[in-house]
């Protein structure tokens, strides 16, 4: 019983995964490219046996052997398409890979190219996320400023100012009438509430 405990072999395992969303996006963003250029080095080795059967007229499909290492794109290049795709807010992840998979499609790349497309397509969700983000923050400018210009508007329409009223008293008054003033000076003006 306790070199059971010991090894804790009776515990489940923890399937709630303990990764940020940020990582797990990187993650399937990066998985999504790897199987593209796995596509497009079989689409490329397809083209070739097509060229090769028509060039020949025979089929030695059979016959040839593929490397079992294909192309695999640099470190230095791996570390910034991972720094790009950390960029992506985990909402676009998946426009982001029908995106890909949109210009794959439509371009039909060698192995070497899709890493180009990757990049393009992180590029152009980047720059519709910053411009996403600066419309949001227009429009929160926009509402803040509204609010308090329309607060002010009701403000200055419910409330009139009578700076000429009879019974405003001020300094200028009592000189004129030469009395001593009150305790309390009065000078602004008197505003009133009209409904």
């Amino acid at each position: 019983m306790s070199l059971a405990s010991w090894f804790r072999w009776n515990e489940p395992p923890n399937r709630i995964s303990q990764r940020n969303p940020t990582e797990m996006v990187v993650e399937t963003l990066m998985m999504e490219l790897s199987w593209q250029i796995k596509h497009a080095e079989k689409q490329q080795r397809e083209r070739e046996n097509e060229y090769r059967k028509m060039k020949t007229g025979v089929d030695y499909g059979w016959l040839v052997s593929y490397p079992k290492q294909g192309y695999d794109i640099s470190p230095g290049e791996r570390l910034q398409l991972e720094d790009m795709c950390t960029k992506i807010h985990p909402s676009y992840c998946g426009p982001v890979i029908l995106r890909f998979r949109q210009v794959v499609a439509e371009y039909e790349p060698e192995a070497q190219e899709v890493s180009q497309l990757f990049r393009s397509v992180l590029q152009e969700a980047a720059e519709k996320i910053k411009e996403e983000e600066e419309a949001k923050k227009l429009a929160r400018q926009w509402n803040t400023r509204n609010r308090t210009s329309i607060s002010l508007a009701t403000f200055k329409s419910r409330s009139r100012i009578s700076p000429f009223m009879s019974d405003i008293k001020t300094i200028s008054e009592d000189v004129e009438r030469g009395t001593q003033p009150n305790r309390r000076v009065w000078s602004m003006p008197e505003f009133r509430n009209t409904k």
